[in-house]
């Protein structure tokens, strides 16, 4: 495991998931377009993400188990493939059906890259780096967003549908090149962790993997704390902002770069807390979905059009709920042995995609019922009818936030049947401070000098 390679494959990697991200989020920027374009209601395009969220959930399992047989390598590039192939057929389609075949080629790809990518981190890095290095494979892919809401608007905008569709084509390929030539499974002399063959085999490990309560806590934390995010910059951000809050598409364009910069920023400091107290990263993810649900209700609840401060600590809110569900993959890693990794990791991951399908359905769906009502007075994205609409999130966080407390109470019966208590947050708080308070007691002024 020498550093530098190590870097090397992981940055291999995490180019195929920044590529990955662009393609997933290049719709949620096309909304109005694609409204004219297919001359499609709320519902119609809403579908477009929903079917998408649905192919790319719905392959988080079997992908997890042909990772663990076939490797990272083959699975990122055939996810690039895919998503390239995807691409070029959303940018000559102009019927729903053609444009939805593109959307459902896109999420093939995409549910085959990210779970690849993580799965390569505890194989090529030490175990004391891999929460840093998973937090940092999350932060750093997310830039794929600003590719998608900085020079793919700018040729949408520019040169057309077509031509926007046909770049990120284009970088799919890229991304399968480089995947190819210079992207390994294991450090050179490791021997791969061999899944378990046979159909049969198949079953009993993914059987296991859901069995361990540590697997489900970490589906529910992604479940909880990750969809809102995914909501707002693949579908419904941008259409709120412009059309609802009535901002111009240079100061959109500059949240959606404070949305990515705002996940960057936090990623480490999550990463380090979490290696730092393993123990409380359920109290985290908690901590999260409590801060997401107050932004959403400033928001919504304040009188006509937010002040732009007031939804820019709405993106930064969502933003945190990126990297705080990346601790769903540590549960996975660290309830489960390496041989399954990929399998649990898959299970997370469904968790997050499928509230956000659940949640991009339900909006279209309330929008589109507000305007055939007349509530929305002839206007389909108008504030109002978003303000409802968007409500529904508060649904998905409590009942998220309820199934991972249920778990969580299971893991720590577990743990303490193996001899690891979890001492109340208060008291470790309190104990946390006598210790800092003993240390600063024993560094008197001499020895500090003497350092």
């Amino acid at each position: 495991m020498t550093a530098p390679r190590a870097w090397l494959i992981w940055t291999i990697g995490i180019f195929g998931y920044l590529v990955a991200v662009s393609q997933r989020t290049s719709f949620g920027v096309v909304g109005l377009e694609a409204t004219e374009r297919f001359n499609a209601s709320a519902s119609a395009i809403s579908f477009f993400t929903v079917l998408q969220l649905l192919v790319y959930a719905g392959l988080q399992i079997p992908v997890g188990l042909l990772v663990d047989r076939f490797g990272s390598r083959a699975m990122i590039a055939g996810g690039a493939i895919l998503m390239g192939l995807g691409q070029l057929q959303l940018a000559f389609a102009d019927s729903i059906p053609g444009g939805i075949l593109g959307r459902v080629l896109v999420g093939a790809g995409d549910a085959m890259t990210f779970i690849s990518v993580i799965r390569l981190i505890p194989l090529w890095f030490a175990p004391a780096r891999v929460p840093l290095v998973t937090q940092l494979t999350g932060m750093t892919g997310q830039l794929g967003q600003l590719v998608s809401v900085i020079p793919f608007a700018f040729v949408l905008h520019a040169a057309g549908w077509t031509p926007a569709f046909l770049m990120l084509a284009g970088m799919s390929a890229v991304a399968a090149v480089l995947v190819v030539l210079l992207l390994k499974d294991v450090p050179p002399g490791t021997e791969r962790p061999q899944s378990h063959q046979g159909l049969k085999a198949t079953g009993v490990s993914l059987a296991r993997a859901w069995r361990q309560p540590g697997t489900r806590l970490g589906m529910w934390s992604h479940f909880t704390i990750q969809f809102s995010g995914t909501v707002f910059a693949m579908t419904w951000g941008y259409p709120f902002l412009i059309s609802g809050q009535g901002l111009d598409a240079g100061t959109v364009a500059a949240l959606m770069g404070l949305y990515v910069a705002a996940g960057m920023a936090v990623g480490p400091f999550i990463g380090r807390f979490v290696s730092r107290h393993p123990l409380r990263r359920s109290t985290m993810v908690l901590l999260i979905a409590g801060v997401t649900a107050a932004a959403w209700a400033a928001v919504i609840l304040t009188p006509g059009r937010a002040p732009l401060w007031l939804l820019a600590g709405l993106v930064v809110a969502l933003a945190i709920g990126g990297p705080g569900s990346m601790i769903g993959f540590d549960f996975a890693r660290t309830f489960n042995p390496a041989h399954r990794i990929g399998t649990a990791t898959g299970i997370v991951n469904v968790g997050g995609f499928i509230a956000a399908l659940i949640a991009i359905f339900l909006i279209g769906l309330v929008l589109d019922v507000l305007y055939a009502s007349g509530f929305s007075n002839g206007n389909l994205y108008g504030l109002d009818p978003f303000r409802i609409a968007l409500s529904v999130q508060f649904l998905l966080l409590g009942s998220g936030a309820a199934a991972l407390v249920v778990c969580r109470r299971k893991v720590r019966r577990q743990m303490a049947a193996q001899g690891v208590v979890v001492p109340p947050l208060r008291a470790a708080l309190a104990r946390q401070r006598r210790e800092n308070l003993a240390r600063r007691r024993q560094t008197s002024p001499t020895d500090r000098e003497s350092d």
